[in-house]
């Protein structure tokens, strides 16, 4: 649907873009309003997308002289752009559905969101508190990675990769708090409806609540993997 809303606003603009160069059986092609169109296709693409769209270069200049005739265009994006950031627009341009002229137009598109930034250098190891992040507008397509945009989903977890000062938090660089350690004693439940059995265990890893762990069964020295529940509780699936 917003392709055929960005085509059909393309050709509306067809009668304004183009104008008598002088020489018979010549038009022109205006800068100003390929611009425009270039403009209005990249909002067009990034309508709904909840950002703050800024167009930092639209590379094209210049007036294009074409044969006369019917004149219409198109642009067409590389499959994997999302409508920011830097790529090379197609510009196709035809006169009574031939293609005179097929070429690449620069663009760069800044794209700002409000993400979770440290407000000072995360080590390795620490448990992030509520006074070490903020939420900034940061252009999105400067950034790689995993973005928080949730200081909640952040705030009491660990450092897994040393974070910059002032730089965006990426949730791939946290991991949740471990709340089972490796070698301890726990509980190993195994529920079926109203049957329930539960043995003495040690802990074969460090896991977080949710977490999947291996455990070990002292009884029957086998292990098993099961899910923490809590610092002390590990359920199994019969």
């Amino acid at each position: 649907m917003k392709r055929c809303a960005v085509f059909i606003m393309l050709f509306v603009l067809l009668g304004q873009v183009c104008s008598p160069a002088g020489a018979a059986g010549v038009t022109v092609l205006r800068e100003k309003k390929v611009r425009e169109a270039i403009t209005a296709y990249i909002m067009e693409k990034t309508d709904g997308s909840g950002l703050e769209i800024k167009i930092r270069k639209i590379g094209y200049s210049g007036d294009m002289p074409l044969p006369a005739g019917k004149v219409s265009y198109e642009f067409v994006a590389p499959r994997q752009w999302e409508g920011w950031g830097r790529t090379n627009l197609g510009l196709i341009v035809r006169v009574d559905e031939s293609v005179v002229r097929n070429m690449s137009v620069p663009v760069e598109v800044e794209a700002l969101a409000e993400m979770v930034v440290a407000l000072r250098p995360l080590a390795r190891g620490e448990i992030i508190a509520d006074g070490d992040v903020a939420l900034q507008k940061r252009d999105l397509s400067a950034i790689s990675g995993k973005v928080a945009f949730d200081p909640a989903a952040v705030v009491g977890k660990v450092v897994r990769i040393n974070i910059r000062g002032n730089s965006p938090v990426r949730s791939d660089f946290l991991e949740k708090v471990p709340i089972i350690k490796y070698g301890q004693m726990v509980t190993i439940v195994a529920e079926d409806g109203s049957l329930r059995v539960t043995a003495a265990g040690r802990a074969k890893g460090a896991a977080a609540e949710g977490d999947l762990v291996m455990v070990q069964n002292l009884s029957s020295k086998k292990d098993v993997q099961g899910r923490v529940v809590d610092s002390g509780t590990v359920v199994v699936e019969f």
